[in-house]
């Protein structure tokens, strides 16, 4: 499992919408460039920069440059601690739902 100092950095990262919403741009790209998130969203160049920047801290982006220009690409391995960790609650969930069948069997046979 990962360590909770790197789930933390991650949820970290996709609390802020606008952050979010860089992201879910750049997943639903092949490459895009920092100009190219800049004309998709509200804010300033600087401001996608400091997005993009957290986002590489917490391993859910990579970049790529190229001549002036920089690339970024998503990692989806990225998410794979809050993943694991979120699989943590599977059994929690998995409990609650079968008590919750069975409880709606025995309300409605």
């Amino acid at each position: 499992m990962e360590t909770t100092e790197t789930v933390t950095t991650i949820m970290r990262a996709l609390a802020d919408p606008t952050r979010r919403a860089v992201f879910e741009r750049i997943v639903r790209a092949r490459e895009v460039t920092v100009i190219e998130l800049t004309r998709a969203s509200s804010v300033t160049q600087g401001a996608v920069s400091q997005h993009l920047k957290a986002l590489k801290q917490a391993g859910l982006v990579s970049d790529r440059p190229e001549g002036r220009q920089v690339f970024y690409s998503a990692r989806p391995e990225g998410l794979a601690p809050l993943i694991d960790w979120m699989q943590h609650y599977d059994l929690f969930w998995h409990e609650r739902f079968t008590n919750l069948r069975s409880l709606l069997k025995d309300i409605d046979p």
